[in-house]
């Protein structure tokens, strides 16, 4: 085993996604874990067994539906988690919220779509009829269908506020301090912890609808750096994982997620999406001893994703 059972991983948001997989990752390698998510009755159906697949290999696991952004919860959390620990320390702290506001700022204004027309007028057959196949394809999983499929529709009822703004950065942002502050003030971290939090390329590109979750993960990738410097003395490292674009719910829930997918597939050297697993790997491979002086970074998991030009 990588690690012992006497070392705990506090996942916040780990009943999907990136956090059940690091979650799923780090509990094979011996870690124990205590995981914190939010959801309702209806959604344990598909959770528990997830949950109970981790505890039939022998890890152990602690898991508490509550909500991780307020404060009375989270000591709550704490608070039932201490004796669990039965002499352990939280080696590693992940952030996985997944809760903002997915809106414009003003009503969308569509850029005139010809091509399809064209085509159509080139072929001599009716234009609904080509749209028509053409989303089909797109929708089938061909990326190259991208660029000649109907453009997301966003709401024109519905923009971001300055609430909104407020509200998403503290869920997806800095609502990882508080943990941080708490675990620490309570003696619960190990001599040798490390703190991590997800951000995605939207902390650069803009995407429609992500301006709020955007600013988010930049107040979450400031926080980390602080917390690297600030916490260092006491043996907490923080960094930040950007993951490519990843097939999860929180994906799914963006406006124009299908064609956000599409692009990535385009541009990753390996023609795929980023996966949770891959994100966890590493995340389990950055919780190891011989990581110990990484720290205050942010690291790109997305197979070169990032960095190619290549659309085709």
């Amino acid at each position: 085993m990588v690690f012992s059972s006497d070392q705990w991983a506090v996942v916040l948001g780990g009943s999907s996604g990136f956090g059940l997989a690091t979650a799923q990752r780090l509990g094979e390698q011996g870690m124990s874990l205590c995981i914190v998510h939010r959801d309702r009755r209806a959604a344990m159906k598909a959770i528990e067994p997830e949950f109970e697949k981790i505890r039939s290999n022998g890890t152990k696991l602690v898991t508490f539906n509550a909500d991780a952004l307020d404060a009375d919860k989270r000591n709550e959390v704490l608070d039932q988690l201490a004796p669990e620990l039965g002499g352990g320390k939280v080696r590693v702290l992940l952030h996985s919220v997944a809760f903002g506001n997915l809106k414009l700022l003003v009503p969308d204004t569509l850029r005139p779509r010809t091509a399809t027309s064209k085509l159509a007028s080139k072929l001599g057959i009716d234009e609904s009829k080509l749209q028509g196949a053409l989303d089909e394809i797109f929708e089938e999983g061909d990326p190259q269908a991208q660029a000649m499929a109907e453009a997301p529709v966003y709401s024109d009822k519905h923009f971001l506020d300055e609430d909104d703004f407020l509200r998403t950065i503290h869920a997806m942002g800095t609502s990882l301090l508080g943990w941080v502050q708490q675990i620490h003030s309570r003696g619960l971290f190990q001599s040798d912890a490390r703190v991590f939090g997800l951000t995605s390329e939207g902390n650069e590109v803009a995407w429609k609808g992500y301006a709020a979750v955007s600013a988010a993960k930049v107040s979450l990738e400031s926080l980390s750096r602080s917390i690297a410097l600030e916490f260092a003395p006491h043996g907490i490292r923080s960094n930040i994982i950007q993951a490519g674009v990843t097939e999860t719910p929180a994906l799914a829930a963006i406006p124009g997620s299908n064609h956000i997918k599409a692009g990535a597939r385009l541009r990753n050297p390996f023609g795929r999406l980023t996966t949770p697993q891959d994100v966890a790997k590493v995340i389990a491979l950055l919780s190891t001893d011989d990581a110990s002086w990484i720290n205050g970074e942010l690291i790109r998991v997305d197979g070169g994703e990032h960095i190619s030009g290549v659309t085709s």
